[in-house]
């Protein structure tokens, strides 16, 4: 689901800079000590880390030994239905919920209603392109962004042998991508998660619900009765659920561009955004509205330039939650009026004569490289806005007392544990 190596090559070059850098791989990982002055990253335990009664659940197990490079925790899950990796706390919690999700399909997949109406659709194979396909269930388990883009990509590609009085095939599949995203809203998780476990459970409920016998309440029948989960879905995510559920990602990703054309960010940039292969549509809609929510803020394309840097699913969780934290300030603490990057730092200045720094880490500490770059960021900016005087980074997580010590120095004053203080989509 989520791969680690691609997140520790790349991401080096664009946030670990961001106060916390040093990834340089496994070997320092388990070093407790660095050069005079500076820190290295340590391994943690999960106990000392996670509520208790998040590290074991009714279908999941959480390696007590996380991996830190300095800035985000990478958890192990053992399952009873796959083994998962995840970087980050937020993700871990998004995770969790769907693992929680994946064992309520298990449950119905177990009933007579579904095998009846799964029965019923292997009877009526579709056509897809030149493939006759007869298994749906398996063969589109592996769409990285969901049934929904493959059908209304390739609509004009569909086609069967139908007999008289049965809806097309075409109508039947789009009932798929629409079910599938039903079933995703009620049940709190992410339509285009990466999760294939996941994935594999809505697929099968979803063609067997279009398709087959199997009516959506049916479907739907073991969550009313089930323990909720261990991690609530919040009240953002259900609504962003159900912007996920009534529109297919084309018309999102109409929705998104007009939203960012309307903020004035050049067309160029909206498109090379809305292209990008590592955003999915949920990640694409969470950054636009979080910008859109900083009605009146200036030069908000300086998010979206430096989120053209995510090259796997960890970095743009990165930048959605950066973006989530800049809307949330803007909720809760006073409007953000102008927005620029320097380095990899986003600086936000705010209403109430605050700089914002947002980063969403985990557990921060004070590296060699952040030393350097720190105070070089601080430097560019203040050079450029020389009236600015009061600066908060605000942290998703926790950062060392060596880092606040430094921090301090250089005039910031960290606010931690905004993930409680803000709502973020998971």
């Amino acid at each position: 689901m989520f791969h680690l190596g691609s997140y520790a090559r790349h991401f080096l070059g664009f946030v670990l800079i961001c106060f916390f850098a040093l990834m340089l791989g496994q070997f320092y990982a388990v070093q407790a000590f660095g050069a005079a002055g500076f820190e290295v990253p340590v391994n943690e335990q999960a106990s000392d880390i996670l509520p208790k009664e998040l590290l074991a659940g009714k279908d999941y197990r959480i390696n007590n030994t996380v991996i830190s490079y300095g800035y985000m925790h990478t958890y192990r899950v053992d399952s009873d239905f796959a083994p998962f990796e995840v970087t980050g706390g937020i993700a871990l919690r998004k995770l969790l919920r769907e693992i929680w999700a994946i064992g309520i399909m298990q449950e119905t997949r177990k009933s007579e209603a579904y095998l009846k109406g799964l029965k019923n659709a292997a009877s009526q194979p579709i056509e897809f392109g030149a493939n006759l396909i007869t298994d749906p269930v398996d063969t589109i388990t592996g769409v990285p962004r969901g049934v929904a883009r493959l059908f209304e990509n390739v609509k004009t590609g569909l086609t069967t042998k139908s007999a008289p009085g049965e809806d097309s095939k075409v109508k039947q599949a789009l009932a798929v991508s629409s079910n599938k995203r039903e079933l995703a809203a009620q049940l709190g998780v992410d339509v285009y998660s990466s999760n294939t476990a996941l994935q594999k459970e809505l697929n099968s409920l979803a063609w067997a619900t279009a398709i087959g016998s199997l009516s959506l309440s049916a479907a739907l029948a073991p969550v009313g009765g089930a323990a909720a989960a261990t991690v609530s879905a919040t009240r953002v995510s259900q609504q962003l659920n159900d912007v996920l559920r009534e529109y297919p990602p084309q018309r999102l990703r109409q929705m998104n561009d007009d939203k960012l054309r309307a903020m004035g960010i050049p067309s160029d940039l909206v498109t090379r955004f809305l292209d990008h292969p590592s955003y999915t549509p949920t990640q694409e809609t969470v950054i636009v509205q979080s910008l859109a929510s900083l009605s009146g803020a200036k030069r908000r394309e300086v998010l979206l330039k430096l989120a053209l840097s995510a090259d796997d699913e960890e970095s743009a969780n990165f930048f959605m939650n950066t973006a989530e934290t800049l809307g949330g300030y803007q909720s809760k603490v006073a409007p953000i009026k102008d927005l620029s990057v320097y380095g990899p730092l986003v600086f936000a200045k705010a209403a109430n004569d605050t700089v914002l720094i947002p980063l969403p880490l985990d557990h921060g500490i004070w590296t060699e490289m952040a030393s350097r770059r720190v105070p070089m960021a601080m430097a560019a900016f203040k050079g450029a806005n020389p009236g600015s005087q009061k600066f908060e980074a605000w942290v998703t997580g926790t950062v060392s007392e060596l880092a606040k010590e430094e921090m301090a120095k250089l005039g910031i004053q960290v606010v931690e544990k905004v993930v409680n203080r803000i709502e973020f989509v998971y």
